[in-house]
């Protein structure tokens, strides 16, 4: 089955990100669905507008006049879920609440063909977990696919694969993924643990980051200093950083 058409389950800072790198780049036709006019508001703004959105992104020359005019016409927006109903690829970027992610998935399952693939932007949560009330049929074709914020920018995709997934969906997703420029990172799925790659190897460094601060040996300031300067960082642990569903 050939993917054409992406639908995006929560938009936002995050999902309007997506959904600007899959049509600006992977060329697919995608459809953002949110719960109120004003976040499917927010979410073009990110598109359009934002500091990393297509407008400011052409006027730099990042981007040429028609790859911003080809992203604007492919990305739709909506507050009916039954347009996701025809999707080839779903991407779910609802807030991280286990629940949340369960109970919508359960919904989609019920309205999308057999064929549909499922993915979870989850930033750590177990995949199998999300994936716990779809039917068993599903679950062979559903994985994470883990995005950085902001999405034009960071380039990084983690794929995150269960024992069950079948390994053509896996490849789908990941070509789905690198059209859109993503530099993908594989990873195996582990239950009893919270994050992937990157926020696992982050969350040990801002340990050891906030001891040497309890300890006395060195200020907030020069332990993000020395990350920023050091390893050019765009931000380090202590300052303003971006995080899910802000911009840097």
């Amino acid at each position: 089955m050939a993917i054409n058409h992406v639908g995006i389950l929560g938009g936002g800072v995050m999902g309007g990100g997506i959904a600007q790198v899959l049509a600006g780049f992977g060329g697919y036709r995608v459809t953002v669905r949110d719960l109120t006019r004003e976040i499917l508001d927010i979410t073009r703004e990110t598109v359009v507008e934002s500091k990393w959105g297509v407008k400011r992104a052409a006027e730099k020359g990042k981007i040429g006049f028609d790859q911003a005019m080809r992203t604007l016409e492919l990305v739709s927006y909506t507050l009916e879920v039954g347009d996701l109903a025809q999707c080839d690829l779903i991407i779910e970027a609802v807030p991280e609440q286990l629940e949340l992610k369960q109970t919508v998935f359960a919904e989609l399952d019920d309205l999308t063909g057999a064929e549909t693939i499922f993915a979870t932007n989850t930033s750590g949560l177990v995949v199998a977990e999300i994936a716990e009330r779809v039917s068993e049929a599903r679950k062979s074709r559903f994985l994470g696919m883990h995005f950085s914020n902001p999405v034009p920018v960071m380039r990084m995709c983690e794929v995150i694969t269960t024992p069950v997934v079948d390994s053509q969906v896996v490849d789908q997703v990941v070509e789905v993924a690198e059209k859109a420029g993503r530099a993908v990172c594989m990873v195996k799925d582990q239950p009893g643990t919270y994050g992937f790659i990157l926020n696992r190897v982050f969350a040990a460094a801002y340990r050891e980051a906030k001891q040497i601060v309890d300890d006395g040996l060195a200020t907030e300031e020069d332990v993000d200093k020395a990350m920023i300067t050091g390893r050019n960082w765009p931000a380090a642990f202590f300052g303003n950083r971006g995080g899910i569903g802000k911009q840097w």
